[in-house]
Protein backbone atom coordinates (compact mmCIF):
# COMPACT_ATOMS: atom_id res chain seq x y z
CA UNK A 1 0.00 0.00 0.00
CA UNK A 2 1.40 3.00 -1.01
CA UNK A 3 -0.15 6.73 -0.13
CA UNK A 4 0.69 10.13 -1.34
CA UNK A 5 -0.58 13.73 -2.35
CA UNK A 6 -1.16 14.22 -5.98
CA UNK A 7 -1.99 17.14 -8.27
CA UNK A 8 -4.70 17.72 -10.75
CA UNK A 9 -5.40 14.97 -12.86
CA UNK A 10 -3.33 17.56 -15.73
CA UNK A 11 -0.88 17.78 -13.47
CA UNK A 12 -0.59 21.91 -13.75
CA UNK A 13 -1.73 22.72 -9.96
CA UNK A 14 -2.17 20.77 -6.59
CA UNK A 15 -5.30 21.08 -5.17
CA UNK A 16 -5.42 20.81 -1.25
CA UNK A 17 -6.60 17.50 0.51
CA UNK A 18 -6.26 15.91 -2.75
CA UNK A 19 -4.32 12.30 -2.34
CA UNK A 20 -3.79 8.72 -3.62
CA UNK A 21 -3.55 5.50 -2.56
CA UNK A 22 -2.18 2.26 -4.27
CA UNK A 23 -3.21 -1.54 -3.13
CA UNK A 24 -3.98 -4.68 -4.61
CA UNK A 25 -3.05 -3.39 -8.30
CA UNK A 26 -5.26 -0.35 -7.69
CA UNK A 27 -4.86 3.63 -7.40
CA UNK A 28 -7.39 5.71 -5.71
CA UNK A 29 -7.31 9.29 -6.03
CA UNK A 30 -9.75 10.59 -3.35
CA UNK A 31 -10.11 14.21 -1.79
CA UNK A 32 -10.23 14.84 2.11
CA UNK A 33 -12.53 17.29 3.24
CA UNK A 34 -13.02 20.04 5.48
CA UNK A 35 -16.10 18.26 7.60
CA UNK A 36 -13.46 15.12 7.97
CA UNK A 37 -15.14 13.14 5.09
CA UNK A 38 -13.83 11.82 2.08
CA UNK A 39 -14.83 11.92 -1.61
CA UNK A 40 -13.67 9.34 -3.99
CA UNK A 41 -12.84 10.58 -7.40
CA UNK A 42 -11.39 7.97 -9.63
CA UNK A 43 -10.12 4.12 -8.96
CA UNK A 44 -7.37 2.92 -11.75
CA UNK A 45 -5.53 -0.25 -13.11
CA UNK A 46 -1.57 0.29 -11.74
CA UNK A 47 -0.47 -1.53 -14.88
CA UNK A 48 -2.33 0.88 -17.39
CA UNK A 49 -3.73 3.63 -15.90
CA UNK A 50 -7.00 2.33 -17.54
CA UNK A 51 -10.05 3.31 -15.52
CA UNK A 52 -11.95 0.44 -13.03
CA UNK A 53 -14.31 3.54 -11.59
CA UNK A 54 -15.27 7.36 -12.45
CA UNK A 55 -17.44 9.30 -10.30
CA UNK A 56 -18.69 12.33 -12.09
CA UNK A 57 -17.97 15.99 -10.60
CA UNK A 58 -20.64 16.91 -8.00
CA UNK A 59 -21.13 13.26 -7.05
CA UNK A 60 -18.24 11.78 -5.93
CA UNK A 61 -19.08 9.41 -2.96
CA UNK A 62 -17.54 9.25 0.76
CA UNK A 63 -15.67 6.33 1.62
CA UNK A 64 -19.01 4.34 2.92
CA UNK A 65 -20.76 4.95 -0.17
CA UNK A 66 -17.95 3.44 -2.63
CA UNK A 67 -17.70 1.01 -0.60
CA UNK A 68 -21.23 -0.12 -1.21
CA UNK A 69 -21.15 0.28 -4.74
CA UNK A 70 -18.10 -1.74 -5.03
CA UNK A 71 -17.68 -4.11 -2.42
CA UNK A 72 -15.28 -6.27 -4.68
CA UNK A 73 -12.48 -3.16 -4.30
CA UNK A 74 -12.48 -4.25 -0.22
CA UNK A 75 -8.63 -3.94 -0.25
CA UNK A 76 -8.71 -0.48 -1.78
CA UNK A 77 -11.47 0.90 0.75
CA UNK A 78 -9.26 -0.51 4.01
CA UNK A 79 -6.53 0.98 2.77
CA UNK A 80 -8.14 4.33 1.66
CA UNK A 81 -9.66 4.23 5.40
CA UNK A 82 -6.11 3.28 6.88
CA UNK A 83 -4.52 6.51 5.31
CA UNK A 84 -7.43 8.48 6.35
CA UNK A 85 -7.15 8.11 10.37
CA UNK A 86 -3.41 8.27 9.81
CA UNK A 87 -4.04 11.63 8.61
CA UNK A 88 -6.71 12.87 10.67
CA UNK A 89 -4.91 11.86 13.83
CA UNK A 90 -1.49 13.00 12.75
CA UNK A 91 -0.07 15.60 15.07
CA UNK A 92 1.32 17.97 12.59
CA UNK A 93 -1.10 16.70 9.64
CA UNK A 94 -0.70 19.20 6.55
CA UNK A 95 -4.65 18.42 5.63
CA UNK A 96 -7.04 20.98 5.66
CA UNK A 97 -9.02 21.41 8.74
CA UNK A 98 -6.55 19.37 10.95
CA UNK A 99 -4.99 20.44 14.50
CA UNK A 100 -1.93 21.17 14.96
CA UNK A 101 -0.62 19.69 18.04
CA UNK A 102 2.82 20.99 18.45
Amino acid sequence: MTTEQVGVFDGASMREGMCRTEADGLGATWRMLRDHAIAILVVEKLSDASPVVCFTSGSYPDLARARELHPELAGLWDAIRHEFWKRLMSPLSPSPGAHAWA
